[in-house]
């Protein structure tokens, strides 16, 4: 998912940043201690303007003062000795050790409450970063350290920028507010809260959040990432773009190592490519393998002539480099179009030779006809995308009803049955080797003439309208027109006749059967109450260490990876 293991460098800098200005608190918090003078120069009063205060300013040398292991020297200070404040105003300088310094125009510092205020281009440098803000602040008592009018922090190769941003010493907590932007080479990370915990190196981003890498790119609007392992989650309106895929859904789980991505309820995957969308509540995408997996009411939507094209399984599975997909409904497989539907015990399509395999027990509706066989063939145009013909093999049985009668029905048999697909409608059926028919024929006044009953070796029907239109009996035709009252009720259907029109999928929804309209979606942990995230990670210290959880998405059991890719299902 990028390289994410900067972040690390830079919002560990910023805890330097954000702790040193209570360098003044570092020593003996328990009790009060005065701040006292190094070196004073220039001694003054000006009890008009600063009543109690001694005013030193600098002659050769600047002010110097000293308070529990910090050394401060200002052009100027004015000093409140039995308050225990100081004012320093002019080219200030902090410093701790050889480490760390920083540098503003004016310091506010109250030794007794434990509260400092640095401003006008502050300043804060160590050996890897640089803080730079215009106002900051340090409270003792409170033990955080804040600014909140924009800062800027830049290492080896990180910048980042927030308008507030505030460090919690108890909790080892930082936490960045409104308009924060990490900037790396890599990536960027723009969010309106970052929070990161220094003990379980945790990040957790509020509100609209977006990371952009060189291959990929995540939104979301409550996430959380973790360091160690770069990997994390969103839990709300999450969407990946990874490489030339879109996943979006209620959970997204993604690890940055494996190039793993799960999604969990209302998932929607799309091919960008391709433009085919797949639906479901579960969802694996592995990114180097090119490949998606697919469960709970798992559906894939393509375009077919401007006509929507859903395939239904228990699982679906879609594999192979963008121009050569290969897309697999496994137990249960359905499909469905306006004119064309169609159902079996699985389903194989490869794009690139544009055959669709309908495996087991198929069969296939094209409006009122029903197809039966032992395999069903659907061939797609390689150029138009559209239809192109069909192929059924072996004990080829096609019937209709007869839409004026009601009562009888339209039967043509064969070894094999191919079909003709003009501007993606059926047209052209022919029946080969060992052909039967039987077909209600009616005049214009739509009365019945007879029946025709009739044995040859191949057979050709036109369709219009997806109906029969006409007929025609090729090499040795066998036959007669029966009326109505000569042929017995049993005569009128060929041995292997099995009507299921009571099976046919008449609309989208019918490709999906009572269990996948009853399944319970997964309760998604973290958005009822997104900030309160102390008891998230107290959890997660207690389970530090625990192979269930490891290298898993942490307090969302929606998201959670299987150990190995593919051996656990269904999230």
């Amino acid at each position: 998912m990028g390289k994410f293991s900067d972040l690390k460098s830079v919002l560990f800098l910023l805890a330097v940043a954000l702790t040193t200005p209570a360098l003044l608190a570092q020593a003996d918090t328990t009790a009060v201690k005065q701040i006292n003078i190094v070196y004073g120069a220039n001694f003054t009063k000006d009890e008009a303007q600063y009543p109690g205060a001694s005013i030193f300013s600098k002659d050769e040398r600047q002010v110097q003062f000293e308070h529990q292991g910090a050394d401060l020297w200002c052009d100027i200070a004015i000093f409140y000795q039995k308050e225990n404040k100081l004012k320093a105003i002019g080219n200030i300088r902090l410093q701790q050790g050889d480490s760390v310094q920083m540098t503003s125009g004016k310091i506010d510092y109250d030794g007794d409450k434990k509260l400092a205020k640095a401003w006008e281009s502050v300043v804060l440098k160590n050996a890897d970063m640089t803080l730079r803000t215009d106002t900051l602040y340090f409270d003792r008592e409170r033990q955080e350290s804040y600014y909140n009018h924009g800062g800027t922090i830049v290492d080896s190769v990180n910048t980042l920028t927030s308008e507030v941003g505030r460090y919690y010493m108890v909790p080892k907590k930082y936490q960045f507010l409104d308009s924060v932007l990490i900037r790396n080479p890599d990536y960027t990370l723009e969010s309106r809260r970052l929070d990161y915990y220094t003990t379980s190196r945790n990040a957790y981003m509020y509100g609209p959040s977006t990371i952009t890498g060189k291959t990929y790119k995540l939104y979301c609007e409550r996430g959380f990432y973790d360091t160690k392992v770069e990997s994390g989650y969103g839990i709300k309106n999450t969407r990946i773009d990874y490489n030339n895929r879109i996943i979006e859904g209620d959970s997204v789980y993604f690890d940055k190592a494996s190039q793993f991505a799960s999604a969990t309820n209302n998932i929607q995957v799309t091919d960008t490519i391709n433009k085919g969308v797949i639906r479901a509540h579960y969802a694996e995408v592995f990114k180097a393998r090119d490949s998606v997996f697919a469960t709970k009411r798992a559906v894939s939507v393509s375009l077919v002539q401007q006509d929507s094209l859903y395939m239904h399984g228990d699982t679906l599975m879609v594999t192979g480099k963008p121009d050569a997909r290969i897309l697999r409904a496994f137990r249960n497989a359905k499909f469905y179009k306006t004119d064309l539907s169609g159902k079996c015990d699985s389903i194989h399509f490869e794009q690139k030779t544009g055959i669709t395999q309908l495996i087991r027990n198929p069969i296939l509706w094209n409006v009122e006809n029903q197809m039966t066989g032992d395999s069903i063939h659907l061939l797609s145009d390689l150029e138009t995308e559209q239809l192109d013909s069909l192929r059924v093999i072996n004990n080829a049985f096609i019937i209709s009803q007869d839409t004026i009668g009601m009562t009888g029905f339209n039967q043509a048999k064969g070894k094999d049955l191919f079909g003709k697909f003009i501007e993606n409608e059926l047209k052209i059926v022919d029946l080969v080797k060992n052909t039967e028919v039987i077909y209600y024929l009616y005049n214009d006044a739509q009365e019945l003439i007879g029946i025709n009953k009739t044995i040859c070796s191949a057979i050709r029907m036109t369709l219009a309208d997806n109906d029969i239109e006409d007929i025609t009996f090729l090499t040795n035709p066998d036959g007669d027109i029966f009326p109505e009252t000569e042929l017995p009720e049993n005569s009128r259907k060929l041995k292997g006749f099995v009507w299921r029109g009571d099976e046919r999928i008449r609309e989208m929804e019918d490709i999906f059967d009572e269990d996948d309209n009853n399944i319970s979606l997964v309760n998604i942990r973290g958005i009822d109450n997104p900030i309160d995230i102390d008891a998230e990670e107290a959890e997660r210290s207690q389970n530090e260490g625990d192979p269930v959880n490891t290298g898993q998405a942490p307090n969302n059991k929606a998201t959670v990876p299987p150990g190995k890719p593919g051996a656990q299902k269904g999230g």
